[in-house]
């Protein structure tokens, strides 16, 4: 398996199963001199742990990073930075009665047939368990960031066919303060009355021994102009690859996105204006870049999730062998009932990701 790494010059290259001893990430090209701990990413962790609330999975993993390279005196030093995340509680024996049988909705037949092998016990490599690792990774980039003034956050949208009608620029400006109106919120909606809806779909659709898909939407603030590249590196083309990377993504959309088919050019254009000494836009349906180039607007993206994957309904399916069979999670079986929920820390780590690595690649390129 070769894609294990993401990004061109800070890079990280995530490792491990999600019943395996241990995962982690090696950070490769972060610049030195910038204050790093292992409090910094275990706050991050945190928001993206299983068994937050009765809307996330009931597996109780700790989520302790350690920081084993690349940190002296507690600043980054400009070599491999690498953490290891223990796995505490797995119970790989619920999955024994699975081993042999294609999960509807799971990889595990894909990657027998490119591999020849899988790791049964909870998805192994394909699991969304990989997912800290990126968090890990995204809190070093966003600490970065956040030195150069680029905040990153992100919410809950939508969750089925509730939505919240509000945007993130309804809150300020000020990113720190955004993050924590939305980390206030059990499921990152920040909204009250959104909030309430969409608990009450998710309670509703787990009480049906079912799961639901959503919406994460993440807006990157005070990026300026002129990060990201043309062509094959654009800004958005990269977030795309970045979002659609994450276990259970399914489309993605930047500024208008998938509204701008039904749009005619007068009402898309973005109309150029100086407000406050600089050039900005009228409106920001491009989402905050032209022509794979940071405009200086806020970047906005959306991630749709599919409902997860795993869900307490008997399903028809076959073995290895082909014979026919039905399918059942096993008792004590510990899932989300909306995997969109726990998405949106991953999905503003990988923005990040991108982001600072764009910032990085600009220094390469960008006139004197």
């Amino acid at each position: 398996m070769a894609s294990n790494s993401f990004g061109n010059i800070f890079k990280i290259t995530t490792w491990g199963e999600s019943h395996g001893r241990a995962i982690g990430v090696v950070i490769d090209g972060c610049p030195a001199g910038f204050v790093l701990n292992d409090d910094i990413i275990n706050k991050e962790l945190a928001w993206r742990a299983p068994g937050r609330n009765t809307m996330t999975s009931l597996r109780k993993e700790t989520d302790c990073a350690e920081i084993l390279s690349g940190v002296f005196e507690g600043k980054t030093t400009g070599c491999p930075i690498s953490i290891i995340i223990w796995n505490t509680d797995s119970q790989s024996q619920h999955y024994e009665s699975l081993k042999n049988v294609l999960r509807p909705g799971h990889a595990n037949y894909t990657y027998l047939e490119k591999y020849g092998c899988f790791d049964h016990r909870g998805g192994g490599r394909a699991s969304a368990r990989e997912t800290a690792c990126r968090v890990a990774g995204g809190a070093v980039a966003k600490t970065i960031l956040s030195d150069l003034g680029v905040g990153v956050v992100s919410h809950l949208k939508s969750v089925g066919r509730t939505e919240s009608e509000f945007e993130l620029s309804d809150l300020g400006s000020d990113a720190s303060i955004i993050q924590e109106r939305v980390r206030r919120s059990s499921i990152f909606c920040p909204f009250p009355e959104t909030e309430a809806a969409m608990i009450s779909t998710i309670e509703e659709t787990k009480s049906n021994n079912d799961s639901i898909g959503g919406v994460v939407e993440a807006t990157a603030l005070n990026v300026p102009a002129g990060w990201g590249d043309p062509i094959y590196e654009k800004l958005e083309a990269n977030l795309a690859k970045a979002m659609l990377s994450i276990p259970a993504s399914k489309g993605f959309e930047i500024g208008s996105g998938f509204s701008a088919g039904k749009m005619e050019g007068s009402n898309h254009n973005d109309l150029f204006v100086l407000s406050e000494n600089k050039i900005q836009t009228s409106t920001n349906n491009a989402g905050g870049t032209l022509g794979g180039i940071s405009t200086g607007m806020p970047i906005v993206v959306r991630v749709a999730f599919k409902p997860t994957s795993s869900i307490n309904k008997q399903q028809k399916t076959v073995d290895l062998n082909g014979n026919e069979q039905l399918y059942k999670l096993p008792e004590g079986s510990r899932h989300d009932p909306c995997v969109a929920i726990r998405a949106v820390p991953v999905v503003e780590a990988m923005m990040a990701l991108v982001l600072i690595d764009a910032m990085l690649m600009n220094k390469c390129v960008q006139h004197i």
